[in-house]
C-alpha cells in the first residue's frame, strides 16, 4: 500500500507467537503505524498481496509455512516482490542469515526485541523504500517524457526526411531543366501556321483545361507545352516534365505517383513521384501514347478525380495539377486497336494543339537557320559563318523529317566542321521537300526512312549512347528504337 504523506504507513506482523505481537503492536502502533497481524504464513500470504503493506515483519520458526517459504512467495508474485521483508529470529547464526538474504530478506531483527533497534530498522527501510517508490516514479516519467519525445522527434524526423526527398527530387528536376537547353527555336518563325498554334495556346493557357498537343518528333511539343504553362495562373508553380517513353514499364508507376519504403526491390526511402512535385502546378506527360495499358485507368483517375495512392501505401493523396500531354502516335488509331483506353483519349483530348511540321513553314528555316548559327556560334566558341545562297536554298527545300530537332543538329554539325567563313555542310541533306508530291503519301515515311537508316549506317548501327543514332538524330534510344520498329528498319545481318 503506497500512503500519501498525511497517511499512516502499515506494518504487517507474522508471528505465531502472542506475546510477541502484543509487544511489537504496542510499540509501533505508538509510534504511529498502522499494524497489522498474521498468525501464519498461510494467511499471511493473501493478506499481504490484499493489503499491499509498506514493510513485513517476519518470523522465521513458524508451524506450516516458514518464513523462508513465505518470503520466497512473496518476492517471485509481482504484486508484492517489492515489499520490504525483515526477519525476526532467536537464532543469531549465519546460516539462517544467509538462508533469508537468499530468499529476499533486507533485514534481521533477533529476540528479544530492542525497541529502539525495531524502530530504528523499519523506519529506515520505510525511508528506503520511499525513496526507491520516489526513484521509479521518477524514471517512469522521465521514460514517459523521453517517449514523448521520442515520439514528437520521430514525427519530426519524418517530415524532414519528406521534406529532403522532395526537395532532393526537386532540385534533380530543376537540375535536368538547368541542364536541357530551353532554346526557343521551334518557336521562331513568322509563318501563319506557327502564329495560329501560338494564338490558341495563349487563349487556353488561361484556363484549366487538358491540354494534348500532337504532331510529330522535333517540332517543338514541349516548348508549346512550356508556353502554355509560363502564361498560366499556375506560372509561379512547377512544370514537372515526364516522358513517358523513356521510363521503363516497371517504374512508370513510382514515377508518376511515387512510392513507400520497402515497396519493391530497390525502395530503400520514400519518394514523392511527379504528380505530387507539380502539386499546385503543371505536369507535363510527352509521349502519352507510350503509356502502358495497366496504368492507364490509374492515370485517368488522378485527371478526373486528382487522387491517386503510392505504391505500396493504402493512403489516398490529393492533388492539384494541370495536365499537358503531348504525342506523336495516332492516338484515335490506338483506342480503335485497343492499346489506349478510349476514355483516357478523350480525357486528355480536351484542347487539341497540333505543332506543325517544318516542312509546312518552309519561310521559317531561314529564321531558324540564323538563329541555330548565333547560339551554336556563342557555345562552341566559334565566329558566325555566312550561309551561301546554296546552303539556304538547301535548307529551304530539304523535307526536315526530324523537323525543328534535325535541323538545329544539322546547322551545329556544320558550324564544327566548317573551316572557313561560310557555312558548310559536311554531306547532301537528302530528299528535297519540293519533291514529296501529293499522291503519294508514302514518301514522307520513305524520307524518315532513308534519313535514319543513313544515320545508322553512318554510326555502324549504334542507337545509344554518346556518337550514337539517337543523339544525332535528337532523339531518345526508346522513340528511335518505337520509329524503326514502325518503319521496318532492322540491321542487316552479316553475309556468310
Amino acid at each position: 500500500m503506497t500512503a500519501t504523506p498525511d497517511a499512516p504507513r502499515t506494518i504487517l506482523i507474522v508471528d505465531d507467537t502472542p506475546a510477541n505481537v502484543s509487544v511489537l503492536y504496542e510499540h509501533l502502533s505508538g509510534h504511529g503505524f498502522k499494524v497489522l497481524v498474521s498468525e501464519s504464513g498461510e494467511s499471511a500470504l493473501p493478506q499481504i498481496r490484499y493489503a499491499q503493506p509498506d514493510l513485513v515483519l517476519l518470523d522465521v520458526m513458524m508451524p506450516g509455512i516458514d518464513g523462508f517459504e513465505v518470503c520466497r512467495r512473496l518476492k517471485h508474485h509481482p504484486e508484492t516482490r517489492t515489499i520490504p521483508v525483515i526477519f525476526m529470529t532467536a537464532l543469531d547464526d549465519a546460516e539462517h542469515k544467509v538462508r533469508g538474504f537468499t530468499a529476499g530478506a533486507v533485514d534481521y531483527i533477533t529476540k528479544p526485541f530492542q525497541h529502539e533497534e525495531v524502530l530504528a530498522r523499519v523506519t529506515t527501510h520505510l525511508a528506503l523504500r520511499g525513496l526507491q517508490a520516489d526513484l521509479e516514479a521518477a524514471n517512469a516519467h522521465l521514460e514517459a517524457r523521453v517517449a514523448e519525445r521520442t515520439v514528437a522527434l520521430q514525427s519530426a524526423l519524418r517530415e524532414v526526411e519528406a521534406l529532403r526527398d522532395r526537395l532532393q527530387d526537386e532540385n534533380h528536376y530543376l537540375r535536368e531543366e538547368i541542364d536541357r537547353s530551353h532554346r526557343a527555336q521551334g518557336l521562331i518563325g513568322q509563318s501563319t501556321v506557327l502564329k495560329k498554334v501560338l494564338h490558341q495556346a495563349t487563349r487556353v493557357a488561361s484556363t484549366d483545361a487538358t491540354v494534348l498537343i500532337l504532331g510529330e518528333t522535333g517540332t517543338g511539343k514541349e516548348l508549346i507545352a512550356r508556353t502554355v504553362h509560363a502564361e498560366s495562373t499556375r506560372a509561379d508553380r512547377p512544370l514537372v516534365k515526364v516522358n513517358c517513353a523513356a521510363l521503363p514499364e516497371t517504374l512508370i508507376e513510382s514515377e508518376l505517383f511515387g512510392h513507400e519504403k520497402g515497396a519493391f526491390t530497390g525502395a530503400t526511402t520514400r519518394r514523392d513521384g511527379r504528380f505530387a512535385l507539380a502539386d499546385g502546378g503543371t505536369i507535363f506527360l510527352d509521349e502519352v501514347g507510350e503509356m502502358p495499358l495497366a496504368l492507364q485507368p490509374k492515370l485517368l483517375r488522378v485527371l478526373q478525380e486528382g487522387e491517386f495512392e503510392r505504391v505500396g501505401s493504402a493512403h489516398t493523396e490529393q492533388v492539384d495539377v494541370r495536365v499537358i500531354a503531348a504525342t506523336n502516335r495516332d492516338l484515335a488509331g490506338q483506342v480503335r486497336e485497343g492499346t489506349f483506353r478510349e476514355d483516357l483519349y478523350y480525357r486528355l483530348n480536351v484542347v487539341p494543339l497540333r505543332m506543325p511540321p517544318l516542312r509546312e513553314r518552309a519561310g521559317d528555316v531561314p529564321l531558324l537557320v540564323d538563329y541555330v548559327l548565333g547560339q551554336a556560334a556563342v557555345r562552341f566558341g566559334r565566329p558566325v559563318p555566312s550561309v551561301p545562297a546554296e546552303v539556304m536554298d538547301a535548307f529551304v527545300q530539304y523535307a526536315w523529317p526530324g523537323n525543328v530537332r534535325e535541323l538545329i543538329n544539322v546547322v551545329e554539325r556544320a558550324v564544327i566542321l566548317s573551316d572557313g567563313a561560310e557555312l558548310q555542310l559536311d554531306e547532301p541533306l537528302g530528299r528535297s521537300r519540293a519533291s514529296l508530291s501529293a499522291e503519294d503519301a508514302v514518301l514522307l515515311e520513305d524520307v524518315e526512312r532513308s534519313h535514319i537508316v543513313r544515320v545508322l549506317h553512318a554510326t555502324r548501327w549504334q542507337v545509344r549512347g554518346r556518337g550514337g543514332a539517337a543523339e544525332k538524330l535528337g532523339l531518345h534510344p526508346s522513340t528511335l528504337r518505337s520509329r524503326m520498329k514502325k518503319l521496318g528498319i532492322e540491321r542487316p545481318r552479316p553475309s556468310a
